[in-house]
């Protein structure tokens, strides 16, 4: 097997208020069951095996965009609102942090029983993953999380992190059953993480001979273990900044929303009476869902989604998270009895948005756009884990309510 790929965060503490972990449930159900509806399970498992989409996925859901937190409460909410659905969806997510990644093989055994997949299998899969992750690619990294994620079809991912406490950032591996070739020699598909110097990785394959018997001879470079692997590295810093977004991107999405209305495109006639704000936060969701891998290089773009929890880039609108979630539900619920008139309404979103990217050019007022997202947050019910966002004391000097990124 292939590992998918690694990706380096710096460590974050703290929980995940209840307000926003609720949401990020409802969220990412929506988001899995449009993916799930539309594609299939499989895209749903190569997505999530993906560090770069996987980012995108918890910026979008208003987690912090750069931080190891990511990893833990997106799949704890997944997790949560997935698996009572999982008969319908047909995906089962098993493990977690701690104890209850201990707990995989066990659950991976009643997956079995319920799908007819081999449960043995899959539990040995989660086993030589976890083993391969923490003993032989021995990088400084220790491994305390532990996700398997399968479908009814018997695809899987793994999603796994450790960290490194002298370094203070934590490191994602993802794996992906679909390159399934071999446990031992470059399983992965992708490792979300930063060099920290030379490691030791028994399953590059120029290390066949060391395990052979030559272990001693086997440390290799960390240019040369991350050769044929997709890599994301996070900064260190907290805030987002013109450095961290494709400005084109941004910029374009935010002119194909805020500067038209849903009449104005024929597709997206369905989503008539949602405000520009609202549709901000679709158009980004509707990127998650539809967008190609190459889509998920920046993966702060999506934070303008939701905002984040921390308030980086700008706290969390409530109200405005429930509307996207609200609308995606029902476009979903439409699309089960037949009409997907809704659905393809999203996703005509998301297109409308590329296509302005052609011929747009994006000035250079980033810091000014965050802060009007700031100072308009209360109106939203803009929320951090420090408590409710304020009206600004000073009236924006903006005050046509342009955002003047284009």
């Amino acid at each position: 097997m292939k590992r998918s790929g690694t990706a380096d965060l710096p460590l974050h503490y703290g929980q995940v208020p209840l307000w926003l972990s609720e949401r990020m449930s409802k969220l990412g159900l929506a988001i899995v069951e449009t993916i799930a509806l539309e594609f299939s399970t499989s895209e749903v498992i190569s997505k999530l095996s993906n560090p770069f989409w996987f980012q995108s996925f918890g910026a979008v859901m208003g987690m912090d965009w750069h931080s190891s937190g990511i990893t833990t409460s997106v799949l704890g909410a997944l997790k949560k609102s997935v698996n009572p659905h999982s008969k319908e969806l047909g995906i089962y997510i098993c493990g977690g942090k701690g104890k209850h990644s201990l707990l995989t093989p066990q659950e991976l055994l009643f997956v079995g029983e319920k799908t007819g997949l081999d449960g043995n299998n899959l539990a040995n899969c989660s086993k030589l993953a976890a083993k391969v992750d923490n003993t032989a690619i021995q990088d400084g990294f220790q491994l305390y999380q532990h996700n398997f994620i399968v479908d009814n079809m018997g695809q899987w991912a793994v999603i796994q992190q450790g960290m490194n406490p002298d370094s203070k950032t934590a490191r994602r591996y993802h794996w992906h059953s679909q390159d399934l070739k071999s446990f031992i020699e470059e399983p992965h598909t992708f490792i979300y993480g930063e060099n920290q110097g030379t490691i030791l990785n028994l399953t590059a394959q120029a290390a066949s001979k060391s395990r052979e018997g030559i272990l001693e001879l086997s440390k290799e470079s960390p240019a040369k273990i991350m050769k044929e692997m997709q890599y994301l590295s996070m900064p260190a810093h907290h805030d987002v900044r013109m450095e961290d977004v494709n400005m084109k991107r941004l910029g374009a999405m935010l002119w194909a929303t805020h500067e038209n209305k849903p009449e104005d495109f024929e597709e997206l006639l369905l989503l008539k009476g949602m405000g520009p704000r609202a549709l901000q936060s679709l158009a980004l969701v509707s990127e998650v869902i539809y967008g190609t891998p190459t889509r998920f290089e920046d993966p702060a773009r999506f934070s303008f989604a939701h905002g984040g929890k921390d308030g980086h880039p700008f706290p969390v609108p409530v109200t405005i998270y429930d509307e996207t979630i609200n609308t995606l539900q029902r476009a979903i619920n439409r699309a089960k009895i037949g009409n997907g008139d809704k659905i393809e309404a999203i996703k005509k979103l998301s297109e409308i948005s590329r296509k302005a990217e052609q011929s747009f050019t994006p000035n250079s007022n980033f810091d000014a756009l965050i802060q009007k997202e700031r100072n308009e947050s209360y109106k939203y019910g803009g929320k951090t884990v420090f408590g409710d966002a304020k009206p600004p004391k000073k009236r924006p000097p903006n005050t046509n309510n342009q955002l003047e990124l284009f």
